[in-house]
């Protein structure tokens, strides 16, 4: 016999020991039966009651498993017809494993033998098994304090050279090239952290870090969901990179994704069970990006079984997780990257396009263990009505609660460029907040102007410095929880993906500056840094606007005033969308402000006065002036 250890994410190990093997896909009784991954491959002593394992190798059809490891027993197995891969259900007693499950996996013929079975019919692994950190004060997840920043981590920094093309990975290193890797990596990312703090954001969101193959730089066609991208860093790293965000008061979200695998995960073309994933490479449903069809009553399936199972692109896997196993794989798999990189919450990749029944049982599964976590599901549509439905809180006309904490704010994304770049009427942004009524908590929803599938806000026709300001100066004063793209801080310009996933400047060996620095910045970048500074600074002092209630105090068609409310303190925000300076008369009779008496310059150049039951002031052109109101 020989003993053979696959290293899982650098500390810990997998041992399994096998005999010479027939060759693959031979399947007889007298094969042995060999197993080369354990999913997942570590797991905790005092975590949870239940415990199933996938095994991945030859020979498994038929396996019986038995447990030597006092503490967890074996309720039972089921293989793939193939028998390249093995669940295995697994009861545990905290009070008494030790550091390690220790399983054999022999041959179901096995148990008519009367002697003993011969070398080489079985292999025994071992799991690790971990001791948990205390979890109190942990995984409390984001709240309306938070400012979250969204990385690309491949575009952000180059803080290790070193990975920039690993040994046995296939893709290309390439920074000229804007679908190539760029050398981003987790420890860029944490070797930046002093500029984040200083910028005012507190919450980091990473595009996904998982295996990835070819040149799939941005993280969303996973490989094997177990693993880091060696590109991106080691586990290790990781934790590093969250232990040192937690100790600067940052939190910091994963990017989860469970509606599809990338083209060469190897579960493509052999997946472990036959309702795996919807359809097959050769046979299956194109692409629907609508999502009317899932929130109609009246909708046939043929109205939306497209959505939920066409392959995203025509080309990525997409996953049934209506499947039992794998639905009980996937929550297992959030909670094992929650525990191991001790986060804070997750944005849930492509929402609407795995079944609300799956993610109610997740959410279900997840929040057993950590009940305060939340998340943010992307919900990619400008229409409030459908936004609203996916948002968990009470059960909608299926029945069902998605368990889901919020959503990203998509119409009031469209809304803001809409109104501040194209000059579209203020009603546009007014009217999304009136639809507010569909929502059990619009107070939470993620706001934001830009991401990384979007084209950069100062990359649009007609944008500039000013525009992008006043966006800025909305965003991070009205109801939400807003989220900032890594550069537009410093006003990057991009196009259409790919080139909204410019590199920072100054975070690679080379760059001509270093925008993470004042010096480094041209005074452009610095206007602009300085500004959302100042309004980080701002939202962060007073309380009403990142808690209080909003009302609108007045509107027409180029300006826009509105109070955060709290019993303690009043702000007030008036903005100018208009092309020109316009002085504004703006009445407060049964408006909660009818009874102020003086506003007090928070942020601007334009002082106001309240005359005869009215706010009277002069905004430059596409200006924002916050006030205090006494």
């Amino acid at each position: 016999m020989k003993i053979k250890c696959t290293v899982a994410l650098l500390t810990i190990s997998v041992c399994l020991m096998t005999a010479n093997s027939p060759a693959q896909g031979t399947r007889t009784s007298t094969a042995a039966a060999v197993v080369r991954k354990v999913e997942p491959p570590n797991w905790w002593v005092n975590y949870t009651g239940k415990l199933t394992l996938l095994l991945t190798g030859e020979n498994l059809g038929g396996a019986r498993v038995e447990s030597s490891t006092s503490g967890a027993t074996v309720l039972g197995s089921q293989a793939s017809s193939n028998g390249h891969y093995l669940f295995v259900h697994l009861r545990l007693r905290s009070d008494r494993l030790k550091d390690k499950l220790v399983l054999k996996v022999g041959r179901a013929s096995e148990r008519s033998q009367p002697k003993a079975a011969p070398a080489g019919s079985s292999s025994t692994i071992e799991v690790p098994l971990l001791r948990r950190a205390d979890p109190h004060g942990h995984f409390e997840s984001f709240s309306l304090n938070d400012v979250i920043y969204l990385i690309m981590p491949d575009r952000f920094a180059d803080g290790d050279t070193s990975n920039d093309q690993p040994a046995r990975t296939t893709g290309t290193y390439d920074r000229r090239n804007p679908h190539a890797y760029h050398g981003g990596d987790l420890a860029g990312i944490r070797a930046h952290l002093g500029y984040l703090h200083e910028l005012g954001v507190n919450t980091l969101w990473l595009t996904p870090v998982w295996k990835n193959t070819d040149s799939d730089y941005h993280g969303y066609h996973a490989v094997d969901f177990y693993a880091l991208d060696e590109r991106m860093g080691t586990m290790r790293e990781y934790q590093e990179l969250v232990a040192e965000a937690h100790k600067l008061g940052m939190k910091v979200l994963i990017d989860y994704v469970a509606n599809h695998t990338g083209p060469k995960h190897p579960w493509a073309d052999d997946p472990p069970t036959p309702t795996w994933f919807h359809g097959t490479r050769e046979h299956h449903l194109a692409p629907l990006y609508k999502f009317d069809g899932l929130v109609d009553p009246h909708a046939a399936p043929r109205d939306y079984r497209a959505t939920l199972e066409g392959w995203f692109a025509d080309k990525l896997p997409d996953l049934n997780p209506d499947d039992a196993d794998l639905g009980l794989y996937l929550a297992q798999n959030a909670m094992w990257w929650t525990e191991m990189g001790q986060l804070d919450g997750f944005r849930l990749d492509t929402f609407p396009y795995s079944s609300r029944q799956f993610w109610s049982g997740w959410h279900a599964r997840v929040r057993e263990v950590y009940p305060h976590i939340d998340d943010i599901g992307e919900v990619a549509d400008p229409d409030s009505s459908i936004t609203a439905f996916f948002e968990g809180g009470r059960k909608q006309f299926d029945g069902i609660d998605s368990g889901l904490s919020t959503v990203f704010d998509f119409p009031l994304r469209d809304a803001l460029r809409d109104v501040i770049i194209k000059g579209e009427p203020m009603e546009k942004i007014v009217t999304v907040f009136r639809h507010d009524e569909f929502y059990p908590h619009p107070e939470t929803l993620v706001t934001f102007f830009g991401n990384h599938d979007n084209g950069r806000f100062m990359g649009e026709k007609g944008s500039s410095v000013a525009k992008l300001k006043a966006a800025f100066a909305l965003l991070l004063t009205v109801r939400g929880i807003p989220q900032i793209y890594y550069g537009d801080e410093i006003a990057m310009a991009g196009g259409e993906d790919p080139d909204n996933r410019r590199d920072f400047p100054g975070g690679f060996p080379g760059d001509a500056r270093n925008a993470f620095s004042a010096p480094g910045r041209t005074p452009e970048e610095q206007d602009v840094f300085s500004y959302v500074h100042s309004l980080l600074e701002l939202r962060k002092s007073h309380a009403a606007l990142r808690v209080g209630k909003q009302w609108h105090i007045g509107w027409d068609e180029t300006y826009y005033a509105f109070l955060r409310e709290l019993p303690e303190e009043r702000i007030l925000v008036i903005y100018n969308n208009a092309a020109k300076e316009r002085t504004l008369e703006i009445p407060l009779e049964d408006t909660p402000l009818e009874k102020a008496r003086q506003l007090r310059t928070l942020m601007g150049n334009s002082a106001a006065t309240i005359e005869g039951g009215k706010v009277r002031i002069t905004l430059p052109a596409q200006t924002a002036a916050i006030f205090g109101v006494q």
